[in-house]
């Protein structure tokens, strides 16, 4: 991956991880590994734990931010958020998959012209 790719990819998981703090979220961790890849972040509302996939796009040239997210990608995610729930020790009542979209980001940071959509339940 690209540094550039990178760097966009971070600066939407910051904008994520503020936005759901804005919204009332916990955020209980960020670039969270287990021994199949990473979780994006882990947040919880009320009693329900939420596994978050951002993604971020700077234009909409190959399609958008939610688009992007296969049904490959969705199979990967639940795997992950398996390992993450039998690794720990506390019972967790409920859980989804949520998705936050960026369309529009910029390489030093938010710009006033990127959106961010928040899907819950996406999957």
């Amino acid at each position: 991956m690209s540094q550039q790719r990178r760097a966009l990819g971070q600066a939407g998981e910051q904008a994520a991880e503020i936005f759901l703090r804005q919204k009332g979220y916990k955020i209980l961790g960020r670039n969270v590994r287990t021994r199949r890849g990473e979780i994006d972040l882990i947040a919880s509302i009320g009693e329900t734990l939420v596994f978050v996939e951002v993604r971020t796009r700077s234009s909409g040239r190959h399609g958008t931010a939610a688009e992007s997210i296969t049904w490959r990608k969705q199979q990967k995610l639940r795997e992950l958020a398996m390992d993450y729930l039998q690794s720990s020790a506390g019972f967790v009542p409920a859980f989804r998959f949520d998705v936050i979209a960026i369309q529009g980001q910029g390489m030093s940071g938010i710009d006033m012209e990127a959106s961010i959509e928040h899907i819950e339940h996406a999957f």
